[in-house]
């Protein structure tokens, strides 16, 4: 994925100053940067949910600004959110049979047919093992922890059978234990998915980004490897601070 000049007004607050950035297959490139700094505006952008005023964003080539957000998704691209959006009274497996089935363009209305069905069902536990939860499969959304919650999200981003994973902050809330887990998963993911993540946990950034880029203001002001970020005075003057020099 290829992003080039994106610039997004909303009235007079400029909340991404064109913003150039690259991400490449088997990677992890994290976006961090303080509270306002327009980490979830760009993903918006990059799936569709928001129109950029000015700018490009190509996949393999194929400018895909103006595609809609499921168009986006066929071609490859899945995105998780900062609060989870599981069906709380359905279970793992049920959850992500139904991320299957919607992503082959198949109704809701016809869930209570299909539950049951073996091509749902199949790629449903595949994704399940992928990220540690075969052993809860039937266990309600609703039972799970908030560990368990997050690693579901991407078990339904990942049986869309993307190419690219956007991760708006998975290790939100968790403990240490459960980012641990989550990192362990992410880096066995990163070798057949290009991954994008923004995150605000440093450690989590640190252990498995490939390079990082620094958002401020909407405008990224230094992209490179973790130990050249971890270095740069101006990142550390505008967000990592001393603890983290």
């Amino acid at each position: 994925m290829q992003v080039e000049g994106l610039t997004k007004r909303f009235g007079g607050l400029l909340a991404s100053d064109g913003i150039d950035l690259d991400l490449r297959h088997g990677e992890v490139h994290a976006v961090i940067g303080p509270n306002g700094a327009g980490k979830t505006t760009l993903l918006a952008q990059l799936t569709g949910e928001l129109a950029p005023n000015a700018g490009r964003i190509r996949v393999d080539g194929r400018d895909i600004t103006r595609l809609a957000v499921h168009a986006r998704s066929h071609l490859g691209l899945a995105r998780t959110f900062q609060i989870t959006s599981v069906l709380p009274n359905f279970t793992a497996e049920d959850n992500v049979a139904l991320a299957v089935q919607a992503h082959a363009g198949h109704s809701f209305r016809f869930w209570a047919k299909a539950h049951a069905v073996a091509a749902l069902r199949q790629p449903a536990r595949a994704v399940l093992e992928r990220v540690g939860l075969a052993g809860r499969a039937g266990v309600l959304a609703a039972s799970l922890s908030h560990g368990e919650h997050r690693q579901l999200e991407v078990a339904m981003a990942l049986a869309t059978r993307p190419r690219v994973l956007l991760l708006d902050e998975p290790m939100a809330g968790m403990g240490p234990d459960e980012s641990a887990r989550m990192v362990r998963m992410l880096r066995e993911l990163k070798s057949s998915h290009a991954i994008l993540l923004v995150e605000h946990d440093m450690d989590a950034v640190f252990a498995l980004a490939d390079r990082i880029s620094v958002l401020v203001y909407g405008r990224v002001i230094a992209t490179g490897a973790p130990a050249d970020i971890r270095a740069n005075a101006e990142v550390r003057r505008a967000y990592l601070g001393e603890t983290h020099a």
